[in-house]
């Protein structure tokens, strides 16, 4: 099993100082290699739960096991460690180095984990189809071409799991379909396990599991 989530909670207070409860998650977990998407509306607490199992947020209680590293026990420099050894994240908005070029947004995620290799990270923008754009830096591609960058850079360090927050939300159809084989297909080849979240039924329909957020959740919507 590389992810396991027992009770796990987490709260905000509200501006009007109200203690209001985002994610309350009793148990939740995903096997090595295996493929879940979770349809998670705005306001379920979907991008909250994906940072809490990332140890971008810390969490209030609760655990979450990444492989044999249990996350809410480490300090956030270790979170941060454990993040870049074993978690990739593909973010909807992207968020590559507008300053750097392709490889070197791949080449610099690798070194917060297994160090740059600059082979590999060629190899992987190979994979993804921008071999020939390595040099490109982000405002020089197209809104496609920057997400199989972002896709590539999350997959640099070989993780156990890949967690995906809507990563198809900002591309067409045609592009967003592509982008999901992508993120697929080189899961299964690494023997990655990919949590994917989205609310588009089109994309949803493409996984043979599929959960929706609500009833793992036990939370009321925010909206």
């Amino acid at each position: 099993m590389v992810l396991s989530v027992k009770n796990l909670r987490k709260s905000y207070v509200s501006p009007d100082g109200e203690n209001q409860r985002v994610v309350d998650v009793p148990n939740f977990s995903i096997n090595s290699a295996e493929q879940i998407a979770l349809q998670g509306e705005s306001g379920s607490g979907k991008t909250t739960f994906l940072n809490l199992i990332a140890g971008i947020l810390q969490a209030d209680e609760g655990e979450i096991w990444i492989d044999e590293s249990e996350m809410t026990s480490l300090t956030e420099a270790e979170r941060d460690g454990l993040r870049a050894e074993k978690i990739g994240y593909v973010f909807q908005t992207f968020n590559l180095l507008q300053g750097f070029s392709a490889l070197e947004n791949v080449l610099l995620g690798m070194s917060f984990g297994i160090g740059a290799d600059r082979n590999y990270a060629e190899k992987l923008l190979e994979r993804v189809g921008l071999a020939d754009r390595k040099n490109y830096k982000p405002r020089q591609l197209s809104v496609g071409q920057q997400q199989r960058v972002a896709v590539a850079r999350a997959l640099a360090n070989r993780p156990k799991i890949v967690l995906a927050d809507e990563p198809t939300g900002n591309l067409d159809r045609k592009r967003a379909f592509e982008a999901l084989d992508l993120i697929r297909e080189i899961c299964a080849e690494n023997g990655t396990a990919l949590l994917l979240v989205s609310h588009d039924q089109e994309i949803l329909s493409k996984f043979e599991k599929v959960e929706n957020l609500a009833n793992i959740n036990r939370v009321e919507s925010l909206i």
